[in-house]
């Protein structure tokens, strides 16, 4: 007799240690065998009424989407040579089976009969939402085209999802491959004390048995926690050089270059683009967005760097002086940016890395969170030890409401794992709420979401310290979470982040972003990890100021990625050079242009192997929401009661929405009108705050 399968057998929490490379080819097999044979019986029924028709939809797509998220999930976080080749095996069925349900002709007229039933108006709005978006997206994957063309579009779909997934782990296998390992102590000056500690664990984890904090050797690698702290605090400006070279050619040369595979990912997005009846990959992409053309985003993009230009002159011209009267006679270099602007931020702030670390160890800034979160949104967290989970630092937590029900969980898996966990930091979903795949015994199925980020580990004695940016990237991704968890949408298809416009789905994490900036949240926050101290006032102040350092250079750093990525996704691939496209227009927008070889689009992981594509300046787009939905909570003053109705308006619309309305409407139900950009303007700094008033 079979041994159950682990990526299947499970209702409510799968057994994640007990999931192996081997489990996912059968177990992916199995279920898209089963939806399909489902999906065909449907086809023949066709049924017009949205019970008959969505609630089996819903089961069948679901019971691919969740096996396939918990494969994705341990790839991404877990990745071998093993679970590789077991993804890149099955991956082709699963984009082949959502094709085939995308392009159902009989599904497709029976959604186009609903949709323009007398009873439509009568349905809810979640319901109706969830009709019109699966029209749109049947179009959108080849519903409507011939059979020799909806053939190419399936070839395209697959191989570009191929394309991605090597696009990543090569950058994975680049970031992994490179190390610098220093012995002399003059070749790590400048380096703070749990920089040496980072160090020498990294020279220990390669093999390094005898390597200390104190006396070496000690590993630089590529991975972010590493390479930004080298690049910050060495004093040595021929290694910065050398890491920072190594750093933006990672996979572009020999076995893990990118670059043809951008070039074919361009051409094929292109293709797909002309089979659907565009101009450009660009519209498609916009077709699932809240900006109503490439034009408006540009007007968008184009006013925040106006605005940006001088004050990043500026940026630069500081940097050089400060350099000068420290005495590098040299010109400012990309390797030099970095390590100076951390010393002017000592200079004009008094703050350095490792003064304001031991403030924020991981423990107390999650306590704090939940705190945050609890008198906001009313809802309590608190730790599900007995969940399994595939990594012995990751925690399971529980979300209840105000009665102590619960109501969502998430796992957090906080530390960098560079030689198996992907970098950065993201949300994903184990799934979301629904009515009609609730667990037997259960009303409802509640939301799960994974938090990951790549923070430094506990290094000795301490717990993780975290850097200020850190504390950001993590009320960040809550801020994901809780549109995924707090929702109170019971329809799958747009319960929680799904089917969110994507230039939308930035406002909860943004938002939450925002509380690391108000005083009173962080100075509660902000306590010291042996004696519990809070931070100095004037430290706070400080900190808070930071706020719209060198804002400048960062809003034309992202404007430039934003406008790079549209000019890929408009032009004619076969008349495009995507490197020169790139430097072009950072050589047009940056002050201190970037050096020939750079080749960042070759980690561009963003737009070549995540979701945005003629997406990226959905960070500046939503940006602007955020900011204009946290001025509310700014005008209304430390007062937490004042503070709670707002959140709870904030929970009950934003939050609570999710999918089920177009992100305008609910953005108008909070803030009862339509977003202001001078908001992000002010917010960073970028416009004097009397400026027409």
């Amino acid at each position: 007799m079979h041994e159950p399968n682990p990526l299947l057998n499970w209702e409510l929490f799968p057994n994640f240690p007990s999931i192996t490379a081997d489990h996912v080819v059968p177990a992916m097999q199995e279920v898209i065998a089963r939806s399909s044979a489902e999906l065909e019986t449907l086809e023949q029924s066709a049924p017009r009424t949205w019970h008959g028709l969505l609630t089996p939809l819903e089961r069948l797509t679901d019971r691919v989407a969740r096996a396939w998220g918990v494969a994705t999930h341990l790839h991404n976080v877990r990745n071998s040579p093993e679970m590789r080749e077991a993804y890149a095996q099955t991956q082709p069925l699963v984009v082949e089976f959502h094709n085939r349900l995308g392009q159902s002709r009989p599904i497709h007229d029976a959604l186009l009969a609903l949709r323009e039933s007398p009873d439509f108006p009568t349905f809810s709005q979640a319901l109706q939402r969830t009709i019109s978006l699966l029209v749109r997206d049947a179009i959108l994957q080849g519903v409507g085209l011939a059979p020799d063309d909806r053939e190419r579009f399936n070839a395209i779909s697959q191989e570009l999802a191929e394309l991605s997934t090597r696009f990543t782990n090569n950058v994975l296998d680049a970031t992994q491959a490179y190390s610098l390992t220093l012995t002399q102590k003059e070749e790590v000056a400048g380096l703070p004390e749990d920089s040496l500690r980072l160090a020498a664990n990294m020279a220990r984890a390669r093999g390094q048995a005898e390597a200390t904090a104190e006396n070496g050797p000690w590993c630089i690698t590529l991975d972010l926690p590493s390479f930004l702290s080298f690049m910050q605090h060495a004093a040595r400006r021929d290694l910065r050089e050398e890491v920072y070279r190594a750093y933006i050619t990672r996979a572009a040369s020999g076995d893990t270059d990118n670059l043809p595979h951008i070039r074919r990912i361009l051409k094929l997005r292109a293709e797909l683009a002309a089979l659907l009846g565009f101009e450009n990959f660009a519209e498609v992409s916009l077709e699932r967005k809240m900006a109503p053309g490439v034009a408006s985003i540009e007007t968008l993009l184009r006013t925040i760097q106006d605005a940006a230009t001088d004050p990043a002159l500026n940026d630069l011209i500081d940097l050089g002086d400060l350099a000068r009267s420290n005495g590098q006679s040299e010109d400012i270099q990309p390797w030099d940016v970095m390590y100076w602007a951390e010393r002017l931020k000592e200079r004009r702030f008094g703050l350095r890395d490792e003064l304001i670390r031991p403030y924020f160890p991981l423990p107390a800034i999650l306590q704090g969170l939940f705190e945050l979160i609890e008198s906001l949104f009313g809802v309590r967290i608190e730790s599900g030890d007995e969940v399994p989970t595939w990594h012995a630092d990751v925690t399971y937590y529980r979300v209840k409401d105000s009665d102590g029900r619960e109501i969502a969980g998430f796992y957090l898996d906080p530390y960098a794992r560079p030689e198996e966990k992907r970098g950065g930091a993201w949300m994903d979903e184990l799934h979301g709420r629904s009515t009609v795949c609730a667990p037997r015994g259960h009303a409802v199925r509640l939301p799960v979401a994974y938090v990951n980020c790549n923070q430094r580990p506990a290094l000795d004695d301490a717990p993780s310290l975290m850097s200020f940016q850190e504390v950001t990237t993590l009320f960040h991704e809550f801020g994901h979470a809780l549109q995924h968890m707090l929702t109170t949408v019971e329809h799958g298809f747009v319960a929680g982040i799904s089917n969110i416009e994507w230039d939308a789905v930035e406002l909860p994490s943004q938002f939450m972003e925002n509380w690391c900036y108000h005083l009173p949240t962080l100075t509660k926050l902000a306590r010291h990890y042996r004696t519990g101290e809070p931070m100095a006032a004037e430290l706070l102040d400080k900190l808070l100021e930071t706020r719209t350092f060198r804002a400048g250079s960062n809003a034309l750093r992202q404007v430039s990625f934003a406008l790079t990525d549209l000019a890929l996704h408009t032009a004619d691939p076969d008349q495009l050079d995507p490197t020169e496209t790139a430097q072009r227009i950072a050589r047009e927008i940056l002050p201190l242009p970037p050096l020939p070889e750079d080749r960042f689009l070759c980690s561009f992981s963003h737009i070549f192997a995540g979701g945005y594509a003629a997406g990226y300046y959905s960070y500046k787009w939503a940006e602007v929401l955020s900011a204009d939905a946290f001025g509310v909570f700014a005008d209304a003053g430390p007062d937490p009661v004042r503070s709670g109705d707002l959140g709870r308006r904030f929970r009950n619309t934003i939050l609570a929405l999710g999918g089920s309305r177009h992100p305008m409407d609910i953005f108008r139900l909070f803030r009862g009108r339509e977003p202001d950009p001078r908001a992000l303007l002010l917010q960073e700094g970028l416009l004097p705050a009397n400026k027409d008033n």
